[in-house]
This record gives C-alpha cells, structure tokens and sequence, in this order.
C-alpha cells in the first residue's frame, strides 16, 4: 500500500543544557523508584511511557493510514466516531457516537438515545461513508466497530423494509410510486425482496454471541419504530441496503483493484481502525528524536491532552511534532494558552486549568515539567472552530423557540431573547435586560449525583416565564452536548406536548412519565441536535425530576 505522507518534518537536535537537565532528573526519578512497591514503579514508568509526545506522535503515525484509505474513496465522507476517532484526520466531514460498551458481550444493545440517524441518511447522500476509530493494543477494532455499529446498520435495514412495506399496504405509495431506476425495488412497487436485511459481523465474533445477537434483533427493531425517529426520511434516502466493511491496518488492499463504491449493491460503512493492533510495546526512532508507540492514543484525552483539542492539534501539528518529547509540553502550553487568549478577548468563556505532572512519594519534584495554566478546550463537535464561529453552532429544535449551544459561542447568539447558562463560568451577552440571562452553575453527574435535579425546577419556571411570552429561550453549557441536552429535555417534556408546542404544561401534568417516553423526546432533540451526548446520570436525574419533585412544583 502507498503511503500517502504529510509534509516532511525537519527534526532539531536538542541543546547541551536541556539534555544534562533531562538525564539529571532521570537520575533523580530512578532514585525514587527503588523506594516504591513494584506495583507502584509500574505504574509510574507506564504512565512515563504513556507522555504527551508519545501519544500525539502516535496518533500523527497513524493518521497517515487513516489518509491512506480516505484517498482510496475520495468521494466518500469521513466522519469521527467521539471521542477517540477525532484525533485522526484533519478533514472530517461529520461525527458519530457509537459506543463501544453496546457492543460489549454481555451488554449487547441497541441504544435509542444514540441513533446517529445523521449517519445513515449521510451514507445515502453519498453512496457511503468511513467511520474512523481506534483502540487500545492487543485488539484490532473496538466493539463499536465489530458489534454495535453491526448491530446498528442491521436493525436500520429492517426498519426501513418494514416502513415500505406498511406505506405499501396501507396504499400509501402506488403502483409507480418508488423509484424504478432503483434495481432494489420490484416492478409492484412492493419493499425490495433482495433488500438485505441480515446480519453481517467480522469472522472473529463468535457464532454464540452471532446468535444472541440475531434473536434480539426484532425486539430491537421495535424499540426504533417505537422511539418516533424519521426513517421515512432514511428509507427515502437509501437506495441500496446498509453494510459495514472493517479496514485496519494488517488489511491487505490490492491498490490496482480497489472496487468503485457505487459498484457495490449494498450502502457501504466502513470502518477504519486507525492504530496498529499489535500486542507488543513498539519503540520507534527517528534520526533525532526516540519514541513509544501508544495505540488508541487518542482515547482517554482528559488524562494526556493538557487541554489541547484535536482541531488545535492540526493547526499547530509540525511545530508539536518538530518540538520532540522534551519540549512538547511546553509547546502545547504555550498553543493552548495563546488559543484561551483569543477566546478570551473575542468574549468567549475560556477557563483555565492547572496541569500537574505526576509526584513520586517523599519527592517534592515531579516527573514533568511545571506547566503554566492551560485552558479547558470546549469539546465541540465542530471540527473546525473557524468554521463554527462563521455557521454559529446554535441549534434550534424546530419551530418549539428552544436552542441549544456551548458557553464558547453564546456571545455570537442571535435572535436569541434570554439565556439560561448551565455551565460555572458566567458570560458576556448583550440582552435587552438583565434578568433574561439566569445563571445556574450546574455539575455533572461523575462530580455532583444530584447537581442537576436540584436546579431544574428553577430552569423550567425560567423557561416557562419567557416562553410563555413567546420569547426564544437558548440553553447553554460547557460543551452544548450533555447538560444543556439534558435541561432542555426537562423543559420540553414539562412545558410542551407531544407535537412540540408549547402548552405550559398541560399535557405533562396528564401525563404518567416513562423512561420511554423520556427517550422519544430525546429522540427528537437528536434530530436536530446530533452531537448531542447526554450521560446516563444526568439523564436519571431527569427522570428523577419529571417523575418526582419536578411534577409536585408543576402541579402547584
């Protein structure tokens, strides 16, 4: 295969002094660890192994395989499966949310508060589409690539037959009602008879799990039709059936016979795993600079990425890699710190943090360098930021006045009329009064159990005295994907009716609330919300609340 390479990177070598200092506190750290357990030094050398610079030298490694494939398909999209996959690749179309823990064994399921519908009607849009992901070494594809993701394009298919089928009983589509180019559709106008709505899995699941899979899949299939999601929108979108293909890379691709997607007869996803899957620690050297190979480097960034973002990263991608792993914590520092600055003067909320580096008992040095304050990168789904700032990422759910985006954007909100700001740090708008901004500093579920439920009384009776005026209501938290998600599905299922008008609670108060109907209004946030990524205990509390104290305020 060819590889396609980026730029070249001119390596400079280290000066005297910086490299006596690094080989003094070597010496210094091998002291303290023959003080330490044997549990405890292991745990510290492969938290040494497991640097800055290894981490993002490995996902730069690897993001040349995943160039490679993405040019074998031009025409189709790429799109990041979150967190992980979005380290990989600059140039990414749109992102998904697979998760790997649907497809572990003994947890298998289709999750309907993650449908990604955005993705299926992408792939027909386009004839396909490549899902990048990656995972930690000894496996070559994560579970979200080898089960859910599987699972998810198998149940998609049957879905949309039997939405044909029923348009087609019910004389809802005629005799030349389909599409008869489509060489999937039959001349009565009927669902496709060689639409393939099977199961196809890699060869290394095994046949018990293969077949604890298939028995769920009609029950499965029920849960989508019964969550409200649009596959009329999917089924008139597709022209050939969903199937995943799997692309690592231990893949051999025969470059002068790589078929055309649109020769296939099926939708094709697939499904990139970017790292090398081999189970054994590789060290690598270039002519300067020495190296360990991390796979699935880019997952867990809150333990390595000292608030650099993978947008930031691709800007700034030849100056980190050309610092080496003595000097790149201090160049992501000083990116991140330049980029909270330009937040910060352009009015966006831009906290900092203060990374410290690992201490070994009894030392009073660390194993890193002290780092100056860094800035807690937004996670926004938006690839590029420039080009957020310019679409201004607020999301609208439909004509129900609600929106929905992360505190970074919240200055740039326009028509906006009054905002409920969920996140800790406070904002800078500009709106006719001062009380239609409302702060609540709210945590999220891993921090505070009950952050959330105990202020979401006070959010919808905010909500319910703007909205009732007929005022627009924007929400707002740190990220825009799982607070403010989750306080605007409170106030939709409080204040509005199943079609999503405003009825300021009428039909709630007659109304027995059910974690499926709670999910059905979910549903309809992710239409319009897709990078919407709620966590369960948020999502419990709100529940908790709708089931709860919530009803009790409400009915008073």
């Amino acid at each position: 295969m060819i590889a396609i390479v980026p730029f070249p990177l001119s390596e400079k070598p280290l000066g005297k002094s910086t490299t006596a200092s690094k080989m003094e506190d070597d010496a210094e750290a091998a002291k303290q660890l023959k003080k330490l357990s044997i549990y405890s030094a292991a745990r510290i050398i492969k938290r040494r192994d497991n640097s800055l610079y290894n981490a993002l030298r490995s996902i730069y490694e690897d993001s040349i395989f995943v160039a490679e494939i993405s040019q074998l398909w031009p025409s189709l999209p790429l799109v990041a499966n979150l967190r992980c996959g979005l380290w990989y690749s600059s140039a990414f179309h749109a992102t998904c949310y697979f998760k790997s823990t649907d497809g572990h064994t003994n947890n298998l399921s289709f999750n309907t508060s993650r449908l990604n519908l955005h993705v299926a009607l992408l792939a027909g849009q386009k004839g396909g589409c490549i899902v990048i992901d990656s995972t930690r070494k000894g496996k070559r594809f994560p579970d979200s690539m080898s089960k859910t993701i599987p699972i998810w394009t198998c149940v998609m298919n049957r879905a949309i037959v039997n939405y044909r089928r029923k348009m087609c009983s019910d004389g809802l589509i005629s005799k030349g009602g389909l599409d008869k180019s489509n060489q999937h559709e039959n001349s009565e106008g009927q669902a496709p008879l060689d639409w393939d709505c099977s199961l196809h899995l890699p060869l290394w699941v095994s046949e018990t799990e293969r077949s604890t899979i298939e028995k769920r899949l009609e029950s499965w299939t029920h849960q989508l039709e019964a969550s409200g999601a649009d596959i009329s929108s999917i089924a008139s979108c597709l022209r050939k059936p969903l199937r995943p293909l799997w692309v690592s890379q231990r893949t051999v691709i025969w470059l002068n016979e790589v078929p055309d997607h649109d020769s296939w007869d099926f939708t094709p996803i697939i499904l990139v795993s970017a790292s090398c899957s081999s189970g054994t620690a590789q060290h690598k050297t270039t002519s300067e600079f020495s190296w360990n190979y991390i796979a699935g480097a880019g997952d867990d960034e809150e333990s390595w990425a000292r608030g650099l973002s993978p947008s930031l990263f691709w800007e700034n991608v030849y100056d980190i890699i050309e610092s080496g792993p003595a000097l790149c914590n201090r160049k992501v520092a000083d990116i991140v710190e330049k980029h909270r600055v330009y937040l910060s003067q352009r009015g966006h909320t831009a906290p900092q943090v203060k990374v410290k580096g690992p201490k070994l008992p009894g030392s009073t040095c660390n194993l890193s360098c002290d780092e100056p304050p860094l800035a807690s990168e937004m996670a926004n789904a938006e690839v590029d930021p420039k080009s957020s700032h310019k679409n201004c990422p607020i999301t609208w759910l439909g004509s129900t006045n609600l929106a929905m985006c992360s505190t970074q954007f919240s200055a740039e909100a326009s028509g906006v009329d009054c905002i409920l700001n969920c996140s800790h740090e406070s904002i800078s708008v500009s709106l006719q009064s001062t009380e239609a901004c409302l702060h609540l500093p709210m945590l999220n579920s891993k921090q505070d159990r009950f952050s959330l439920l105990s202020n979401l009384q006070t959010a919808v009776n905010f909500a319910r005295s703007n909205l009732s005026k007929g005022k627009t209501f924007l929400i707002c938290c740190q990220n825009g994907e799982d607070i403010s998600v989750c306080t605007c599905l409170a106030i939709l299922m409080s204040l509005f009716d199943d079609q999503g008008t405003y009825d300021d609670g009428k039909s709630f108060s007659g109304t027995i609330v059910t974690k499926w109907e709670m999910r059905r209004r979910l549903v309809y946030i992710c239409k319009f919300a897709t990078n919407a990524r709620p966590s369960r205990g948020n999502l419990k509390q709100v529940f908790n609340f709708l089931t709860g104290g919530g009803r009790a305020s409400s009915d008073s």
